[in-house]
């Protein structure tokens, strides 16, 4: 992969030596629904746009360069795998009503 030396678009953005980044997403449906899911396990996270992201968000209504999300190293494997369960998930079958 080509680097971007210019935006760096191609890096993560910054973050502190006690966060770990978790999953990089491109769209507002699938940065909610991990927003939920993350709520719904209580595990905290920090939501950060790559480069001018957030101003482009706020002009387009989303972002093209992507969005990071960070959780603390200490509960990162437990994110990882609730993450890994959402992207693997089966559909959900409705069952038919007997009555």
């Amino acid at each position: 992969m080509k680097k971007d030396p210019i935006f760096g678009l191609d890096e993560p953005s910054t973050h502190d030596e006690y966060s770990e980044l978790l999953t990089t997403v491109h769209d507002n449906v699938e940065l909610s629904i991990l927003r939920s899911i993350l709520d719904g396990e209580n595990i905290p996270y920090r939501v950060s746009e790559r480069g001018s992201g957030s101003s482009v968000k706020i002009i387009m209504g989303y972002s093209m360069f992507g969005t990071d999300i960070y959780v603390p190293k200490a509960v990162f494997e437990q994110a990882k795998e609730v993450l890994e369960a959402y992207r693997n998930a089966e559909p959900v079958e409705e069952e038919d009503d007997p009555s």
